[in-house]
């Protein structure tokens, strides 16, 4: 090794004296090791949370369809990564959307356990029960208008499912089972064994029904219907890697002539980024004082208008086609997608919770 020298901590390759990099791997020749040091590289190692990030943030709020574009000219190195991006806000969503799950199922719980815990030795002055049932209605329906935005419901879909009449009393809830007959097994402490058949589970019943049949009596014992919730919740961040790419097929079917998948998937990975850089932002905002719903809804509304616009930019067609394709793919994403999708990762909940 020639005078004046050094070798790289990392590679272990020589460089000369006064280099701030090493010309070989890129390693910082002079990188003491401080807390501070440490937090800086855990982050923008795994999140790439520098400049890139900062530089990239501002255009994908204001400038629809830009990042994507200018990826695709190959600038792939003055902004972030899309994938590292939608990553790291995704992270930053979820970490604020926990603190609405775990509200939600405390009060489902709560909830769950008003309606199913009876007292048949108790006499009850059937002005309190009616008192209680209706302060029951208005914490749920309270809970429904809260996730409005998330669940899609209708004022009056929502007033129809806690009216009295439709609103399940405490006597009214059915398992499609003897109850009595199973309370009393239980009580003897019965195996699981043969409850399951008290409750109808034959001997050459298959994988699944069995696990239904687990799951039901499961529930049934523990009336814990807030880690279904919750299982649901923890799902989605999975649900929603298959979701993007999904999202990205059916823009790829309606610019089928304009460039490859991946650079269908660019776009997706974008959008995506934004919408939940939107939902951060609501829930962040709700966390901390419960602003209209009407003003929810505004905000969601307005990712449809820039989801048109990037389209728009980023394809290079007309404003009415544009329209036409951005409501085609959020017909599509929003009614067959989403609800399909929502379906599998409940089954997925209730049977693995």
């Amino acid at each position: 090794m020639k005078a004046n020298q050094e070798n790289c901590k990392n590679c272990e390759q020589p460089y000369d004296e006064g280099f701030q990099f090493c010309p070989h791997c890129g390693q910082k020749t002079n990188d003491e090791l401080t807390i501070g040091v440490l937090f800086y590289n855990t982050i923008s190692n795994y999140f790439s949370f520098d400049a890139r990030f900062l530089k990239s943030f501002i255009p994908l709020l204001f400038k629809p369809g830009y990042l994507a574009k200018e990826f695709i000219k190959g600038k792939r190195l003055l902004y972030l990564h899309p994938a590292q991006m939608y990553l790291f806000i995704s992270v930053v969503f979820f970490f604020i959307f926990s603190f609405t799950v775990r509200k939600q199922t405390e009060l489902l719980n709560e909830e769950l356990k008003k309606t199913f815990d009876t007292d048949d030795t108790e006499l009850i002055d059937p002005l309190e029960i009616k008192r209680i049932d209706s302060l029951d209605r208005i914490k749920i329906k309270e809970a429904l208008k809260d996730n409005q935005f998330i669940t899609r419901m209708s004022d009056s879909e929502i007033d129809s499912i806690v009216s009295l009449d439709k609103l399940p009393k405490k006597n009214d809830i059915s398992f499609g089972f003897n109850e009595a007959e199973i309370d009393s097994l239980i009580k003897v402490k019965a195996s699981d064994s043969e409850i399951y058949k008290t409750m109808g589970l034959e001997e050459d019943d298959g994988w699944i029904k069995r696990k239904l049949y687990t799951q039901v009596l499961k529930f049934y014992k523990s009336r814990d219907g807030g880690n279904i919730l919750h299982t649901f919740y923890d799902t989605i961040p999975i649900a929603l890697f298959f979701l993007l790419p999904i999202f990205a097929l059916i823009i790829k079917l309606l610019y089928f002539r304009k460039g490859r998948y991946a650079h269908h998937l660019v776009f997706s990975f974008y959008f995506f980024s934004y919408l939940f850089t939107v939902f951060t932002i609501i829930f962040g905002v709700n966390s901390i004082w419960d602003i209209p719903d009407w003003i929810d809804w505004l905000v969601a509304l307005s990712t449809f208008f820039y989801l048109m616009i990037a389209l728009k930019k980023f394809y290079g067609q007309g404003w009415f086609v544009s329209w036409f394709k951005c409501s085609v793919a959020t017909f599509m994403f929003m009614t067959i997608v989403i609800p399909t999708t929502a379906v599998i990762i409940l089954f997925y909940a209730f049977m693995f919770y």
